[in-house]
């Protein structure tokens, strides 16, 4: 009885085999294509992002427009998910509650996990030494703190004074609408998470770049005079790049999750600016739910179908990219 080798399926004939001159993010889309889940996960947050996108071409009333007169309608022609409280159309506040959701997870990951996460796990792991006892203590610390009722302090605390910056902003300038327009909110909120969300990330680009940095590539650019910030642009870097994308697509999910949270708590994104956190909280409580349902079940079927197809298309994309 002779011993059967099972093909490899990168060089093997099939689906899954590399083409000539495929890329390895080729492949990776590949099999990302090849799981129904992934693909159904990635048209929901598609759908949701796009309607938060375009919410101020899409969206057939404004999320701030109030009509007391139509206070708490369920689901009619004029307005397809009902009225909330104050009369304003629930599927407007939605589209621009996801708008405010993409505006915090995109200043979160750009400034915390792509930007220092990255930058601090790359130095840590090529200078080592008291750079990396600097950076990973740093990251003990802010991992060692209870990060919900830290982002809650952070924003009670500096909520009114990063306000009144904003107001003095628009009294000594020409720029206007600052306040008006939750963006002195949306700077807090992002900031303060941006404070915790790039430990994970700097942690495992740091233990990946104390592997690769003992390896020949690496030993022969520093042999030829090379910087250490041209074998990080050069060499690390782009080794590491499927771990920033798995990081990225990980966090996204919590950093959404934990805006919803603080604004739940009254500390996040504030008012005339719409939030999930802020239309759940309206629509809690038994009493609430029992006379008018669609205040809790309209954002909270949102928010648990783009949080569920985060983590599918997490686990997901870890999966194709571990088969490389």
């Amino acid at each position: 009885m002779t011993a059967t080798t099972l093909p490899d399926p990168a060089t093997s004939p099939g689906p899954l085999a590399r083409r000539e001159g495929e890329s390895e993010w080729s492949i990776v889309w590949r099999r990302l294509r090849r799981k129904r889940l992934a693909m159904i996960a990635l048209g929901v947050i598609g759908l949701i992002y796009g309607l938060g996108l375009f919410a101020p071409l899409l969206a057939p009333y404004s999320y701030n427009e109030i009509n007391l007169d139509r206070s708490l309608e369920g689901p009619s022609r004029d307005h397809l998910l009902g009225t909330d409280r104050l009369g304003r159309d629930m599927l407007s506040r939605t589209m621009y509650s996801a708008r405010t959701t993409i505006i915090v997870t995109t200043a979160v990951v750009l400034s915390g996990s792509l930007i220092i996460g990255n930058v601090l796990g790359l130095l840590a792991g090529y200078r080592g030494g008291w750079v990396d006892t600097l950076v990973m203590r740093l990251g003990d610390i802010f991992s060692g703190l209870p990060s919900l009722i830290m982002l809650i302090l952070i924003n009670v605390t500096l909520g009114p004074r990063v306000t009144e910056a904003m107001r003095w902003v628009e009294d000594h300038t020409f720029i206007d609408g600052l306040v008006a327009s939750g963006f002195a909110s949306y700077m807090l909120v992002f900031g303060a998470l941006s404070l915790f969300f790039w430990v994970g990330t700097a942690r495992i680009i740091r233990a990946q770049v104390l592997t690769l940095r003992e390896n020949d590539f690496v030993l022969a650019a520093e042999s030829s005079g090379a910087g250490p910030w041209r074998i990080i642009r050069y060499h690390l870097l782009p080794n590491v790049s499927f771990l920033i994308i798995l990081s990225v697509s990980a966090t996204l999910g919590g950093i959404a999750g934990s805006e919803i949270v603080l604004t739940w708590f009254g500390v996040g994104v504030q008012p005339p600016a719409a939030s999930f956190g802020a239309m759940l909280f309206e629509g809690s409580g038994p009493r609430t739910f029992q006379a008018n349902p669609h205040l809790l079940l309209v954002p909270g079927a949102v928010v648990t179908a783009l949080l569920f197809a985060f983590n599918l298309l997490g686990d997901a994309l870890n999966d194709a990219i571990r088969a490389r």
